[in-house]
């Protein structure tokens, strides 16, 4: 992304309000779990719900001023750690898992009360100053965007992990969502190989159910509307959608229930190649 392009600006008092409801919930889920959940595996490689948790804890705290439990030279190499930031993940992952989840859950609570306030604190003129995010240069509503990107989905991380779904709709899956369109240009271009002049619609039901539009105009980008019938089209749940998106699952094993249209060997490829993180 250039340094040169516009800021996003976003409402602050929606998105923090948002932001804080998506803690609430985190804790009211982790708050049923029996000790033996918090031991299952979720999506993501290598980690559990208790790990899940730790990295919560430990992206508010970095926020928050407050330094890992351990030092970087005690983490060591894993299949799952790929670059720095994932290290210094595994500084708190490391670190917290010999916490008990009563005392996870604790601490998840104290450092997202801390972090309500923080926000509370601020100004919409704050909200809009320049930040360094995980995106790049930005604003700092657009960070607390991928905040609310990131705990959105390991809400669902580990939700999935111990077979407990929830509520993927309303204002908090659609600032994920938000943040999902914002690189869905690269997925299908870059990821994709679309080639110039094509066009993807994905036809979405389920909790997010919409038509979202990628026009590939010497870049690939989200569009409102097509002029003609789009390249290919993918008809698929919002929720399997969402876990392609964010590498959740293999999406050879999920073809089968997405629906294609017009080019289906640019729809599989695309499918395919949707995985991406921020």
């Amino acid at each position: 992304m250039s340094d040169a392009r516009e800021p996003t600006l976003v409402d602050k008092a929606p998105l923090t309000a948002a932001l804080v409801e998506e803690w609430d919930k985190i804790g009211f889920v982790l708050d049923g779990l029996s000790p033996e959940q918090w031991s299952e595996p979720t999506p993501l490689p290598g980690w559990s719900v208790h790990d899940v948790v730790s990295h919560l804890i430990g992206t508010e705290s970095l926020l928050g001023g407050v330094e890992p439990p351990i030092a970087e030279d005690a983490v060591q190499p894993a299949a799952h750690v790929h670059n720095p930031i994932g290290a210094y993940n595994e500084r708190w992952v490391i670190g917290l898992r010999d916490r008990t989840p009563t005392e996870m859950l604790a601490a998840f609570r104290e450092i997202t009360m801390a972090r309500a306030e923080a926000l509370d604190a601020m100004t919409q003129d704050d909200f809009d100053a320049p930040a360094m995010t995980p995106v790049g240069p930005d604003s700092y509503g657009r960070f607390m965007r991928t905040r609310l990107f990131d705990c959105w989905f390991h809400e669902h991380d580990i939700r999935d992990a111990v077979d407990l779904p929830g509520d993927e709709g309303g204002p908090r899956g659609e600032y994920a969502l938000a943040e999902i369109l914002a690189g869905l240009g690269f997925a299908v271009g870059k990821k994709g190989r679309a080639p110039q002049g094509s066009s993807v619609t994905f036809d979405l039901s389920g909790p997010l159910a919409r038509r979202i539009h990628v026009s590939v105009d010497g870049r690939a980008a989200v569009v409102p509307a097509l002029d003609g019938p789009a390249t290919a089209t993918l008809g698929m749940d919002s929720r399997l959608f969402t876990r392609l998106c964010g590498g959740r699952v293999n999406p050879a094993e999920h073809l089968d229930e997405i629906d294609f249209g017009g080019d289906e060997e640019l729809g599989r490829r695309v499918a395919t190649n949707l995985p991406f993180t921020i």
